[in-house]
């Protein structure tokens, strides 16, 4: 399973690292953190998925996770889009767990899924300018047929609160 999510990684770096290379203004670059502050829900993600991300998790210290659990208690109460990424750090815009990011963070903006509203704005404005016409619309879906082989799929909300509670006490 995991050398799976890591192919798929490798395969969506690389669709990144494609599309860049062909277009060295696209939007989505590093300085740009428009998607991670303006979700459209809570992300969903796999037991693989989630495994690969408490290990960047593990390796953070104490007073970044306890920010963490302020905005993951604060999200998961939250009824009103946009959420904010609660990982994101609102100061530089970077990502303290970016190696170890979640499928939905690293495909954003380049697989997208118009039906369901997965998409960036700013990509959608650009598209009907005609200046990216070459985006394609709806390959979304490849990505989520490898993702359901990845396990269970749960609220990141929920996935952090049972890690931070740890194991059930006997």
């Amino acid at each position: 399973m995991r050398e799976a999510l890591l192919s798929l990684h490798r395969r969506l770096d690389e669709r990144a690292a494609a599309i860049r290379t062909q277009k060295p203004d696209w939007l989505c670059s590093k300085g740009c953190d428009s998607c991670c502050r303006q979700l459209a829900a809570v992300p969903v993600i796999s037991a693989g998925e989630w495994a690969l991300l408490q290990e960047g998790l593990a390796v953070l210290p104490d007073p970044v996770l306890a920010g963490f659990d302020a905005r993951m208690a604060a999200l998961a109460q939250q009824q009103v889009r946009p959420f904010v990424c609660p990982f994101l750090d609102r100061q530089s815009g970077a990502c303290p767990v970016y190696a170890h990011r979640p499928v939905v963070c690293r495909s954003y903006g380049f697989h997208v899924q118009r039906e369901l509203g997965m998409y960036c704005d700013d990509i959608r404005a650009q598209v009907e300018r005609g200046e990216l016409a070459d985006v394609i619309w709806g390959n979304q879906d490849a990505v989520d047929q490898a993702l359901a082989a990845q396990g269970e799929q749960r609220l990141l909300t929920d996935w952090y609160a049972a890690w931070r509670a740890g194991p059930p006490q006997a």
